[in-house]
């Protein structure tokens, strides 16, 4: 979940259709307005959505708003957080500032095209944005039991977080065979059928008497975090994700892992990822479509949840892993009964505006399986790598409701891990 920003040159500029005062730059695919200032070929920093910025950068360029003036910038001093909306009816994707507003923290002219950005010589200029979380009045109030680590899975390996398109278009080749897939918004969880390290007790033992011998469990997890038990958690209690870790027992070979997105709720009137309030995008035509709230249910009953799978090695006694190709992954799901993310494009690379042209046919819309909401975006999979290869990409409409909800300090399963 590591947030950066991107020294970049305005490329594309047009004017703002409905203000005089502004334009409307293309970054890295994103229009961001900007002022009259800038001009094709200016050199600036690129803040993508869901950034905070670092208070001593958001002071020294005035972008803070000052309470009962109406001087200073449009950002709330403490959460500075950088986000997605729709000013006059054009779209803004993050914030572009001049590489001046760098001045004082480093040398400018050591900036070139293409660096990223987080801290200069000891300032944070900028991190991910985490909302401190509201408490829920609905969220189990349950003691957390701590459970001596007695056992452990060496080759269980954690979630793999998925880079941003945007910023990695280079490192596509020729030939490159893709897939295009739905980015759900649920909370990631895995599950393996491992092998289990003994007690150094026992495995000092067996080996006095030279006997190698391995024991095989089924065990599950979070992104991060492998689950002793299903107690505790966000919620309060893990249940759901114990009823997907008793789904895979006696389904997966040795040395199998699976990778899967748990959609829907967690329990009765409780989902596993927040809703929004759809009024606050201001945005008739999207309300008209997809009414006063967004709730991620993909076509959930109240307290039921699904999965879908996006990922499967093989990981052999030596601890060495293979990757499965998707053909592989769709044909194991099917073998299994379990559904897999699913599939809109196949194609070999060619180009960077191919890849573009294919991605803006999939990225936004009514999410295919629930359909009363907003779909999340995309996930561009490249197949013939030796390790796990995918960039994600969020659709416009998703970012700005992802915006309103941190607004209200709600934090989600996967933030709340990230902790």
């Amino acid at each position: 979940m590591a947030y950066q920003a991107y020294i970049t040159s305005v490329k594309e500029l047009r004017k703002h259709s409905n203000a005089d005062r502004l334009q409307v730059a293309t970054l890295f695919g994103n229009d961001v307005i900007v002022g009259l200032d800038v001009k094709v070929g200016d050199l600036g920093v690129y803040f993508p959505t869901d950034g905070k910025l670092g208070l001593e950068y958001a002071k020294e360029n005035n972008l803070l708003r000052i309470s009962g003036s109406n001087s200073g910038g449009y950002l709330d001093p403490n959460k500075r957080h950088i986000t997605t909306i729709k000013l006059r009816g054009e779209k803004s994707d993050g914030l572009f500032m001049p590489i001046e507003s760098l001045s004082r923290f480093c040398k400018t002219s050591s900036l070139k095209e293409g660096d990223s950005v987080t801290v200069l010589n000891g300032t944070v200029i900028c991190e991910k944005y985490i909302p401190k979380g509201k408490e829920k009045k609905d969220m189990p109030n349950q003691p957390k039991k701590k459970v001596k680590d007695k056992e452990s899975f060496p080759y269980f390996e954690k979630h793999l977080d998925t880079a941003q398109l945007a910023y990695n278009t280079n490192s596509f080749k020729e030939g490159d065979l893709c897939y295009i897939t739905l980015k759900m918004h649920g909370t990631s969880q895995r599950t393996s059928y491992a092998i289990k390290k003994k007690t150094s007790f026992l495995n000092k033992l067996l080996k006095r008497f030279n006997i190698n011998h391995k024991d095989w469990e089924h065990v599950t997890g979070t992104r991060n975090v492998t689950l002793k038990n299903f107690e505790g958690g966000y919620y309060g209690g893990n249940g759901f994700r114990q009823q997907w870790h008793d789904f895979f027992d006696n389904k997966l070979q040795k040395g199998e892992s699976v990778y899967y997105e748990v959609v829907g709720y967690t329990g009765e009137n409780q989902f596993i990822m927040p809703e929004c309030n759809n009024s606050k995008t201001k945005d008739k035509s999207f309300i008209k479509q997809f009414g006063e709230k967004t709730q991620y249910t993909y076509g959930c009953e109240n307290g039921k949840s699904d999965i879908y799978v996006y990922r499967m090695t093989m990981t052999n006694e030596d601890g060495h892993t293979v990757e499965y190709p998707w053909h592989l992954v769709k044909m194991r799901c099917e073998q299994m009964g379990v559904k897999y993310c699913p599939e809109f494009d196949k194609f070999e690379f060619t180009t960077v505006e191919d890849l573009m042209t294919r991605v803006k046919k999939y990225e936004d819309g009514a999410d295919p399986i629930g359909k009363t909401h907003i779909r999340e975006g995309i996930i561009v999979r490249v197949d013939n790598k030796e390790k796990f290869t995918a960039y994600k990409h969020k659709n416009f409409h998703f970012k700005v409701l992802e915006s309103i909800i941190k607004a209200d300090d709600v934090l989600d399963m996967e933030e709340s891990e990230s902790l």
